[in-house]
């Protein structure tokens, strides 16, 4: 998977001033709930100080306005936060009270399991099990009785069943999880979806059934699909409508932010998942989906930010700015783009 960072050192001030409020009294998080906003209304946070809106920013006062307006696709649509590694409370505090602000509900994907990735692009995570536990309350403070959307621990499971190198030297990655899951979904506001992989990765869904259920997939709202990855939208509903009839009819959210085009199907490239060429944007962020179970369309992954150090690009979670705008270009070909919420 793919570490992303962000800065937020001023993103309580930007959302304000991104929406003329820097002088009205904040939200309070009792006021309003994840279900009040209205329909086919997107109900979730967009950070105003983004690298896709920092670039935009740059391109307009250097005179690229048509790839400044080109990257506006991307920086006006909300996106997760990513935290790993170092202590989440304070950044994940200034997101949710940003966001608080617009009473709008911010996207976290929570990134931190030991042994991450399999040692792979994004190697890193918790030294420990005592250390990721504690990472988890440090987040769960950070969101306090805010709204808060999380994505838990992109990858994980999936890798675990498949037979991630060294994850069994852990022993309780499903154990931790489970429990995370617990800690987060004790907070009032919180909405919590397990990733469950993609709808290319394991074909066989028995053994992630059992794995998701060891992982708490019971306790969350539900589980999550295709984060980082560029399955199409159909496909990981006909997956996830499988995956959910085993486990009893749980909901899950599907990433949507770069399968317009959907997957790179080149039979010699091992590595199609990273960074493919000729992709495209999704469908825009939205809670309106047609689907009783399909809670959400979002976008996990950020459009522009790198897969890893393939095909040429960046480290992991680096800014790409040409691969950006090659999947702001690609959604010109889409038909309707941009997607109609209301449409689906």
């Amino acid at each position: 998977m793919r570490m992303e960072r962000t800065s937020t050192g001023s993103l309580v001030m930007a959302a304000l001033l991104a929406c003329g409020l820097a002088m009205a009294a904040p939200v309070a998080a009792h006021d309003t709930d994840t279900d009040t906003v209205a329909p086919g209304a997107s109900p979730f946070w967009v950070n105003p100080d983004s690298r896709a809106a920092r670039q935009a920013e740059a391109w307009e006062a250097r005179g690229r306005q048509q790839d400044a307006a080109l990257l506006r696709r991307i920086a006006d649509q909300p996106m997760a936060t990513w935290v790993g590694d170092s202590d989440p409370e304070d950044e994940v505090r200034r997101i949710t009270t940003a966001a608080a602000y617009q009473d709008r509900i911010p996207v976290i994907a929570a990134y931190d399991i030991p042994h991450r990735d399999c040692g792979y692009f994004s190697a890193g995570g918790a030294p420990s099990a005592y250390a990721y536990r504690q990472w988890v309350r440090r987040l769960a403070e950070g969101i306090q009785d805010r709204k808060a959307l999380v994505i838990l621990e992109p990858d994980a499971v999936a890798q675990l069943v498949v037979g991630c190198a060294g994850a069994e030297l852990e022993g309780n990655r499903l154990e931790l999880i489970g429990e995370a899951v617990k800690t987060l979904k004790a907070l009032p506001r919180t909405k919590v979806y397990l990733d469950a992989g993609n709808a290319g990765w394991i074909p066989d869904q028995r053994e992630l059934v059992e794995a998701l259920w060891q992982a708490g997939v019971r306790d969350a709202d539900g589980f999550a699909l295709n984060v980082s990855n560029f399955q199409t939208t159909q496909v990981s509903k006909d997956y996830g409508d499988r995956l959910s009839a085993k486990l009893g009819g749980v909901h899950y959210v599907i990433d949507t932010s770069r399968n317009g085009n959907g997957p790179w199907l080149e039979p010699a490239d091992a590595e199609t998942w990273c960074n493919p060429p000729h992709r495209a944007l999704g469908q825009v962020p939205t809670t309106v989906t047609g689907s009783a179970i399909v809670d959400a369309y979002l976008w996990v992954k950020r459009p522009g930010e790198s897969d890893g150090a393939c095909r040429g690009a960046p480290a992991a979670g680096q800014w790409w700015s040409s691969y950006a705008l090659e999947l702001a270009r690609g959604s010109d070909t889409l038909p309707g783009f941009p997607f109609n919420p209301e449409a689906q």
